[in-house]
């Protein structure tokens, strides 16, 4: 097993202006999941109840994800309902059903003991922790978070980025997370906290991460229509840690292609409802967007800028 993904799986309504989907696949172990298999192996960690569909579970399955982790349990999926308007990047939740998620406490399966990686979705910091204690020493970890846990449990919170290697935050986590208002300071900040490389989601703005070896910027991939943006984070986090777990992730150009992986992949989930866009075969794509994005940066030093060492 390459990465073990550890979050929740659920039934998503989608709402737009013009369309609405009832009961698709979501959460954030499959959007993970069904991003990172086109790169890696990849068990999910994670629980349904007993009126998950079984073809939600025949579709993981037919991309060769690992469902030991899946539990099943007596009681409704945790479902999620959001309303988007005319701009993608507004959304309003309307429904929040927990579910079996409720109560849910992450069992990972002896076969998974070996894992390359591990990727902490953005659950319960302290479900995050017996995660960690149980797994043993896994050579890269990374882990998602958001505002509403740093709200609430903020001890525990930083006890697992501390154990992080890579973070992945948005602009408003890194600002709560160090109470400043500059997002540049900020992630300087938490990786001070622990993590050896902070990336920062920042949506249709693309994402940017800070390292030992200096700052990698990243735009978003121009999309011409977006659908539904739900799931488009952790389809990132999927293409970055799918990448990663198969290179020396401590290196820079490895990173950076992770990053244009990563975007390349948050590009595609959103241009369909749920995880239509990633669910099928997708690498040629994957790929082409990633050379659209090395060409769309590409550029020489301008004429009259020069650097001490090219001083005359």
């Amino acid at each position: 097993m390459d990465i073990v993904v550890v979050g929740s799986v659920a039934l998503d309504t989608i709402r737009t202006p013009t369309e609405k989907h009832c009961d698709l696949l979501g959460g954030s172990a499959s959007y993970f999941s069904l991003t990172a298999i086109h790169l890696a192996s990849v068990g999910v960690v994670a629980v349904v109840g007993e009126d998950f569909p079984a073809q939600h579970a025949d579709l993981l399955a037919s991309r060769s994800v690992d469902l030991q982790g899946l539990q099943r349990r007596a009681g409704r999926t945790f479902r999620w309902e959001g309303e988007y308007g005319a701009d993608p990047n507004r959304r309003r939740t309307l429904l929040t059903e927990l579910g079996v998620f409720e109560d849910f406490h992450p069992q990972l399966p002896e076969t998974y003991a070996a894992a390359r990686a591990l990727f902490l979705a953005n659950i319960d910091p302290v479900l995050q922790l017996e995660v960690l204690d149980g797994a043993g020493e896994v050579p890269l970890v990374a882990v998602d978070t958001m505002n509403y846990w740093i709200e609430g449990n903020r001890p525990a919170v930083d006890r697992v980025i501390k154990r992080a290697n890579v973070l992945l935050v948005n602009d408003e986590e890194a600002q709560m997370l160090t109470g400043e208002g500059d997002v540049v300071a900020a992630a300087g900040r938490i990786r001070a906290m622990g993590p050896e490389v902070v990336v920062v989601k920042k949506g249709a703005h693309g994402a940017a991460a800070l390292g030992p070896w200096g700052w990698l910027l990243f735009p978003a991939y121009p999309v011409s229509r977006v659908k539904d943006p739900t799931g488009a984070g952790d389809s990132f986090a999927g293409g970055l840690v799918g990448h990663l777990v198969g290179h020396a992730w401590r290196d820079r150009d490895r990173f950076a292609e992770a990053m244009a992986v990563a975007t390349a992949a948050a590009s595609i989930v959103v241009e369909d409802y749920g995880v239509a866009g990633i669910e099928r075969e997708r690498s040629a794509e994957l790929a082409t967007r990633c050379r659209t994005l090395r060409d769309a940066m590409r550029f020489d030093l301008p004429s009259g800028i020069r650097g001490p060492e090219e001083s005359i």
